[in-house]
């Protein structure tokens, strides 16, 4: 996978892919030996064809991604095969499920392949027509009746239960990811909800124990995704993010989308309070026209309208879910909607919650390969998806390589990738090692 000797003896190099609807993102990156993430590239480019998070004309989305891809192989000096691709979009719905086994053989302490028949038995939930399970996320477990275990390895019982929090979404949406994907000459190792990429990059686990929300405010889409003792309980996805108030400043303002984005970015504010009265910016006017004045105040009051519907939906999310009263560390915020001036301000007066901005620069590590300007910019909410994309497919790579001994890594990423092919490109969350050693075998014995 990789040009250079040097990556092959530590740990696997993995790529994430942000299919954003204002941009999309390739991050090539590795854990480092502190245990950080060690990014070796990125490449973006602008994104034609995704709205609101789906994929909307696939030409000009492969384009992007074929566009990115070039930036960061280059960069990195990888040649990017597999990618772990992030998922959001209003199709995405989350569940709450039982699931329960009776084991036969009391002796024999609980195992992973256990939980793993567990988790099995939950893609077998029959869906609403059109949909399609993504993930299986398991939360406490209960032992022969005893509740609230978190991890059930090596203790013995006959009766195993736990509760899942099931993510779907949309057979054609998917489908229309993973035919871009494999257009650009890629395949996905896995589709990872955006929401929880970004809780990887943003949320420390002390938050997460404590009760917190995570809202990434993208493009086209906010993503809601709440914790609570260090589980996830709650997750959605909300169809209004960026873009929405660039259109209400284009209508409000009456000037040009790419002016209104500049406006925003610029001058923007989420609290109209915070600005002075004479505050104005002069906007050119088109073609043999005169330039026109805007209100900063004016400005402020266009994004705080549109501003305050988003964190209504928010809020409606967070009291559906039962946790309103049990989030001590309140809100996190992040993606490009977070750099917004005041909004912290304005989640905690519409919420009555702390708000703190998310950036993932926590998990980087410090980095010499990088330009210092890009090495910066990946500081910024922005990546936050990018990153969490890149963290998700690392810990993914190292439970599966657990149960191999380090000499076959080389060979097992190769043979782990024709396994996923043969599954499918939903992977499931939890794998047996067993199984996996088994299909190495094969596949080496293919291979040759």
């Amino acid at each position: 996978m990789d040009k250079s000797s040097t990556h092959e003896k530590s740990s696997p190099i993995v790529v994430g892919l942000d299919i954003g609807t204002t941009k999309i993102c390739v991050i090539v990156g590795r854990r480092s030996k502190n245990g950080k993430i060690e990014v070796l590239g990125i490449g973006k480019a602008e994104s034609a064809g995704v709205t609101r998070g789906m994929v909307s004309n696939i030409d000009k989305t492969v384009q992007g991604i074929v566009q990115a891809v070039d930036v960061a192989s280059s960069q990195s000096n990888v040649e990017i095969r597999i990618v772990n691709v992030g998922i959001a979009g209003q199709h995405i719905k989350s569940l709450q499920h039982r699931g329960l086994i009776t084991r036969r053989d009391l002796s024999q302490e609980i195992s992973r392949k256990d939980i793993d028949k567990l988790v099995e038995d939950m893609y077998n939930l029959v869906m609403p027509p059109g949909e399609e399970i993504i993930h299986v996320l398991p939360q406490e477990f209960t032992v022969d009746n005893e509740p609230g275990i978190k991890d059930p390895i090596g203790m013995a019982g006959v009766r195993l239960e736990a509760n899942f929090h099931i993510i779907s979404g949309q057979v054609t949406a998917i489908k229309n990811i993973v035919k871009c994907v494999n257009k650009a000459q890629l395949e996905s190792q896995e589709l990872i909800l955006e929401p929880l990429a970004s809780s990887e990059s943003v949320l420390s686990e002390e938050e997460k124990e404590a009760g917190v929300v995570l809202v990434d405010i993208g493009g086209g889409t906010t993503d809601v995704a709440i914790f609570h003792e260090g589980i996830i309980r709650h997750t959605a996805v909300i169809p209004f993010g960026g873009n929405s108030i660039t259109e209400d400043i284009r209508e409000g303002c009456s000037v040009m989308r790419n002016i209104a984005e500049q406006l925003k970015v610029k001058f923007g504010s989420a609290l109209a309070e915070e600005n002075k009265e004479n505050e104005i910016v002069c906007v050119p006017g088109l073609r043999g026209r005169e330039p026109k004045e805007i209100s900063v105040k004016n400005l402020a009051f266009v994004i705080q309208a549109r501003m305050e519907e988003i964190i209504e939906h928010v809020y409606y999310e967070i009291k559906s879910s039962g946790y309103e009263k049990k989030l001590i560390a309140g809100i996190v915020v992040t993606g490009g909607g977070a750099q917004l001036k005041h909004l912290p301000q304005l989640i905690e007066y519409v919420t009555g919650l702390d708000c703190r901005v998310g950036y993932p620069n926590e998990h980087l590590a410090k980095n010499e390969v990088l330009p210092k300007a890009t090495y910066e910019d990946l500081q910024s909410p922005t990546y936050a998806t990018g990153i969490g994309l890149l963290i998700k497919g690392i810990q993914k790579m190292e439970y599966d390589g657990m149960t191999l001994a380090p000499a076959a890594a080389v060979k097992v990423e190769k043979a782990k990738y024709t396994d996923d092919r043969k599954f499918g490109l939903l992977t499931k969350i939890l794998e047996s090692g067993k199984k996996f050693i088994k299909d190495d075998i094969k596949d080496e014995d293919f291979l040759k």
